[in-house]
């Protein structure tokens, strides 16, 4: 029997779930928890592994304190229309990956900290310059 590979839409909502409940400093067990569920069963979610349900879908962002909406942005399909009726760009991928992660929410949260501008742009000049060294053929 063949494994059939996650649904690009489930992933994404996936990891939309995930970077939310990270940036709450919430486990996949209080998650779990919370929405009747094992840490596994989220887990499943996370990975796109399983599908969320409508009502489910409703459920983890009310917990998560964000519009059903922000499960969606920028996410495979176009994204979402706003207010406006003009859709966003979304966002490149690997924005959303990097902010899926415990490191880039941990830099994100900090750098916003920064209240000096001439600081935040040392900041941003600096890790280009080791982004660069690190990585001279991706410019």
């Amino acid at each position: 029997m063949s494994t059939k590979a996650p649904n690009p839409v489930d992933k994404y909502v996936g990891s939309r779930v995930r970077m939310r409940r990270i940036m709450l400093g919430m486990s996949q067990e209080k998650l779990g928890e919370a929405l009747g569920l094992t840490f596994q069963q989220v887990q499943k979610y996370e990975k796109g592994t399983n599908r969320v349900g409508a009502s489910r879908i409703q459920q983890i962002s009310e917990i998560l304190q964000v519009p059903v909406s922000f499960l969606f942005e920028g996410g495979p399909g176009g994204g979402l229309a706003n207010s406006n009726g003009f859709s966003e760009a979304p966002s490149p991928a690997y924005v959303s990956d990097f902010l899926a992660t415990s490191e880039g929410l941990a830099l994100t949260r900090a750098f916003t900290r920064i209240t000096d501008a001439k600081l935040r742009r040392s900041i941003v000049d600096m890790v280009e310059q080791i982004a660069a060294r690190e990585a001279p053929d991706r410019r």
